[in-house]
Parts: structure tokens; sequence; C-alpha cells
């Protein structure tokens, strides 16, 4: 049972150390979204690829934020394709919280 109890720590500990930084995702859609969706992610970076997908990319303050945005391209009926962690391009961009 002590074993139990160490891993539960250890995972405590990594959540604690995850939620001091953002994580940048790129977020991959099927189809192209308009500019005017750009204001509706708060800030996030989105660009139509020519494969005809779109990606959302930006730093996501924690998975409650991650799950919101999936929550908001799934109230509007866009397909997903794929949610990606990424090494930021700009690590000194802002946080986004989209909530």
């Amino acid at each position: 049972m002590q074993a139990n109890d160490s891993t539960k720590d250890a995972d405590r500990e990594a959540s604690a150390v995850d939620q001091d930084s953002p994580v940048h995702y790129e977020i991959r859609v099927k189809g192209h979204l308009d500019a005017r969706w750009a204001a509706w992610f708060d800030g996030l970076s989105l660009s139509n690829e020519s494969d005809g997908t779109a990606t959302i990319n930006g730093p996501v303050v924690d998975q409650a934020a991650l799950h919101g945005l999936l929550q908001r391209l799934r109230d509007v009926g866009v397909p997903l394709v794929s949610v990606t962690p990424v090494t930021p391009t700009h690590p000194d961009a802002p946080v986004i919280d989209p909530r």
C-alpha cells in the first residue's frame, strides 16, 4: 500500500508543476475557418492549411480551458482532427484563458 501512496504523491506533484506553466496546443479541425473565427478563440492564432484543415495555436492555461475550447468547437459542429501539445515558437506569448 505504501508504493501506491508514493505514486499518488508523485502524480499530485507533477500535476502541480503542470499547472504553473501553460501548455501550447495545436488544435486541427476539418475545413477552413473564416477570419471572423479568430476573435472567437480569444487571441489564439488561426490559420487555414492547404490540406483543407484549419489550425488553432497558442497557450492554454490548463486542462479545463482546453476542454472548454474543445466543447465550443463541438457545440458549433466543427469536426476535430487532432489536439497536439507543441513547443511554442514564441515562448513569451501571453497566456490565454478562453473560459
